[in-house]
């Protein structure tokens, strides 16, 4: 049996042609409920690969914890950058 062609508007990202990119644009729904959508949709996936699973492990949460320091330390960098411990100016 072939494989039946997917409607654009259907596809993952990862699986759009960069010319079929703008088609699949505008098959998104912009609105703000389906933004909210979106999101949930990533936030199940997310959850169901990484957090409910069956042999679980630490990478689920590892990942978070890594994010969340990323971000802290992207957000607070120009405040640690003034303040460096190491700039000590020896006589």
């Amino acid at each position: 049996m072939a494989d039946r062609p997917v409607p654009i508007a259907e596809k993952r990202l990862m699986d759009v042609k960069l010319g079929e990119l703008g088609t699949w644009l505008g098959g998104r729904d912009f609105t703000p409920n389906g933004l909210i959508s979106a999101i949930r949709k990533g936030h199940d996936r997310y959850y169901n690969k990484y957090i409910n699973v069956k042999k679980g492990g630490i990478g689920g949460i590892a990942m978070l914890l890594v994010g969340y320091v990323a971000i802290s330390y992207i957000w607070e960098y120009d405040h640690i950058s003034k303040k460096c411990i190491f700039s000590y100016n020896f006589p």
